[in-house]
């Protein structure tokens, strides 16, 4: 016995004294770590060692490495299912504090600071790959503050733990293997290959296998390094983005102005027109400015995330390409928004953020199935509004009657039964 877990048994034994229900628990997490330990050595051990990890390796990246019990998202074996987790990640919640202007000057502030300092590399990348130096400092920043965030977990211990137990043990599986596939091609130590507490790895943040796939060695050492060098980061980023279908010598949208006579239920990548058609319906940009008449020949799409009550956007098919990186709307616009600061010193979006996102996910989804009852195509059920609720929503408004607003309100639930 190890005297770490000596050290658990002796405390569990000592808590018997004052609380009843630690014997049982403790007792029942030794039982879990012991099936960790042989599962490491009868199950994931022979796979890895069929996928080309080295023994030497294997033994190098599992030194030390235990369960992680504070990760979320974990169904150990024998304890009871977990409970349905609430959505907690800011990009769907309420739009407006996730813009919080302040931040994204100070953002914008030290991404300028680096764009300077890192000018010859991203002048470099942007040659190379044809993606904005600001996009991909945007993502650099949002990610992981410009390499600042502390990044302490072993990604090892992380993606074992979730491979083992977790709701989606599956998917760790792979990424755990992915891992353990970088540490043995060399590009880092098992000391060093560090990730959050998703198991997402570095600087940029990509999962072991975007890694893969993406990761790329930009400052010629001979090793994808997206922990400590600079230029393997950005560059990564940009090949990531290029190789979801990044398109050279555009940008990612427009905050514009729809007028009220146009339908909000356009939106969507599905339902591509050329701008120079929206531009013809009366959408303009809130700058005042004029589309470009190359532009105008190009595709853009109507992006509408809170519907009529919040910033309204015309969007290039490289807005859902930043959605690779993170699916979410409200992730690519901050993106945008932040790229247009650091690369033109653009302030937030015009359009303010009204009173929505808050209500239940539960009520979304139960007005989300009953939408698809009347055969709306809402993109599933899941009580997020995305762009096919917020335009099936807009199409039943207009089919009853209504004003179209595209976004869900707790009014509707009674209406839509």
């Amino acid at each position: 016995m190890s005297r770490r877990n000596f050290g658990r048994l002796f405390v569990a034994s000592a808590a018997l004294l004052t609380l009843s229900c630690l014997p049982a628990l403790s007792a029942s997490k030794a039982n879990v770590e012991a099936q960790f330990e042989k599962w490491v050595q009868a199950d994931l051990w022979p796979e890895a060692h069929r996928d080309g990890i080295s023994e030497q390796v294997f033994r190098a990246a599992f030194a030390g490495v235990e369960l992680n019990w504070n990760l979320t998202d974990l169904a150990p074996p024998g304890f009871p299912p977990p409970k349905e987790l609430k959505q907690t990640q800011a990009e769907f919640s309420s739009p407006a504090p996730y813009f919080n202007d302040d931040r994204l000057k100070r953002l914008a502030v030290t991404g300028r600071g680096f764009a300077s300092q890192y000018a010859s590399a991203l002048k470099k990348i942007e040659k190379t790959y044809g993606v904005p130096g600001s996009i991909v400092m945007a993502i650099w920043g949002r990610e992981t503050g410009f390499g600042a965030a502390k990044i302490p977990n072993s990604a090892i211990e992380v993606l074992a733990t979730k491979a083992f137990m977790s709701t989606r043990k599956d998917m760790f599986w792979t990424e755990l293997i992915a891992g353990l596939r970088i540490i043995e091609n060399g590009d880092v130590t098992p000391a060093g290959f560090k990730g959050s507490s998703a198991g997402a790895l570095g600087q940029p943040q990509f999962m072991p296998t975007s890694y893969l796939k993406y990761a790329v060695d930009f400052d010629g050492d001979g090793h994808r390094n997206i922990w400590t060098s600079v230029p393997d980061t950005l560059a990564s980023i940009a090949n990531f983005l290029v190789q979801k279908g990044w398109q050279r010598d555009r940008g990612w949208g427009y905050e514009v102005t729809i007028p009220a006579t146009v339908s909000c239920a356009q939106e969507g990548p599905d339902l591509a027109k050329p701008i120079s058609h929206w531009a013809s319906l009366g959408i303009e940009r809130v700058t005042g400015k004029a589309f470009t008449s190359n532009e105008k020949k190009a595709t853009g799409m109507m992006l509408v995330p809170a519907g009529r009550d919040g910033p309204e956007f015309l969007v290039t098919p490289n807005f859902y390409v930043i959605k690779e990186y993170n699916n979410s709307d409200l992730y690519a616009l901050y993106i945008g928004n932040l790229a247009d600061r650091i690369a033109y010193g653009s302030g937030p979006f015009r359009g303010p953020w009204g009173d929505v996102g808050k209500m239940l996910r539960s009520d979304v989804a139960t007005m989300q199935k009953a939408l698809e009852n009347k055969g709306y195509d809402v993109g599933g059920s899941d009580g997020l509004p995305g762009y096919k609720t917020r335009r099936s929503i807009g199409r039943w408004q207009e089919k009853s009657g209504m004003k179209p607003t595209c976004y869900p309100e707790a009014s509707m639930i009674g209406k839509l039964k």
